[in-house]
């Protein structure tokens, strides 16, 4: 069992998981130096060697620079190759289109990051989105369903090819919020991920569910955790540390990945890095686990700072309070 499979089942690993990702970009730009970063930390990267040769021409589609249409006709653009691209034109443009829409038949079990609130956006654009959620009529009730239904026909395809966590992500939350608010991600949205959940753990009822999920979000970590998540990748500077101890530790004891705070990572000090770790991990820590750290590192950070993050994780990984 993973250390963070022990983390989210509350059975007091040794030490906090601790995962790093890097950003096809940032190899993009430090190449053979990132390399050797890699390298000094083992434990973190497993013995990683990435084919520098390589790296363009194995990026995914809609990390590729240019244009790529999705299996709903969504329109996704890229001016910068090694990050995400996003969609800058909508198939569903009227509410007839929403009616019109045809649910793809691809059954490969994709499930991509913005599976399923996120691809509505996608589909409609915000604007149009956000409209239909406040007129709260049959066509945001059909989008929705459209949309949950072909996530139920992928969900199918992976269940009898899970691993020992199962991993979904969609962004359900802005700086400061929820776009369409609490009141209606409760109405509309919350019975697509139990019914999408339920799925899994009516298959296999010890399975683990992580879910990433950006921005401010706190309002929602109970209702998801009742969904199925077992748990969650929140931001830290989105939700603010202070909302994520009230709800997580104090109101109920829900594991999370935290999410370090990427928009400090470029600009901070080595000694602003190991603060911040620190407090996280001080505010968070409980011995028989619920906490795991997620470190994302892109080509906007200097090398010396990543290090600086790296051995601030290192550091505390161990903590025992």
């Amino acid at each position: 069992m993973s250390t963070l499979a022990q983390a989210i089942r509350m059975e007091s690993p040794d030490t906090i998981p601790v995962s790093v990702g890097m950003l096809p970009a940032a190899w993009m730009k430090y190449g053979s130096e990132l390399q050797r970063l890699v390298d000094q930390y083992p434990q973190f990267f497993h013995g990683l060697k990435m084919d520098l040769s390589k790296v363009e021409e194995n990026l995914p589609a809609s990390y590729r620079k240019g244009v790529y249409f999705d299996e709903w006709g969504c329109e996704w653009h890229n001016e910068h190759a090694g990050n995400e691209s996003i969609v800058v034109k909508h198939p569903v443009h009227t509410e007839q289109d929403v009616f019109d829409l045809k649910i793809p038949s691809c059954r490969d079990g994709r499930l991509p990051h913005g599976f399923m609130y996120l691809r509505l956006l996608d589909l409609a654009g915000f604007e149009n989105a956000m409209v239909w959620f406040a007129e709260e009529d049959e066509v945001i009730e059909t989008l929705i369903d459209k949309v949950l239904e072909y996530n139920i026909y992928q969900v199918a395809a992976v269940l009898n090819r899970m691993d020992e966590i199962i991993y979904f992500g969609d962004d359900l939350g802005m700086q400061k919020g929820l776009a369409i608010g609490v009141r209606r991600w409760r109405k509309y949205l919350k019975p697509c991920f139990r019914k999408l959940y339920g799925m899994i753990k009516a298959y296999k009822p010890d399975q683990l569910i992580y879910m990433h999920t950006d921005g401010c979000i706190w309002e929602i970590m109970p209702d998801l955790i009742e969904c199925g998540v077992d748990i969650i990748n929140p931001q830290y500077r989105a939700n603010g540390l202070d909302n994520l101890v009230r709800v997580c530790r104090k109101e109920h004891v829900i594991p999370i990945n935290l999410d370090l705070d990427r928009q400090l990572f470029p600009v901070a000090t080595r000694s602003q890095l190991f603060d911040h770790v620190a407090e996280c991990v001080e505010s968070l820590y409980l011995k028989e686990g619920a906490l795991g750290l997620s470190v994302e590192l892109n080509y906007e950070i200097p090398l010396e700072n990543m290090a600086a993050v790296l051995d601030a994780v290192e550091k505390y990984r161990f903590y025992k309070g």
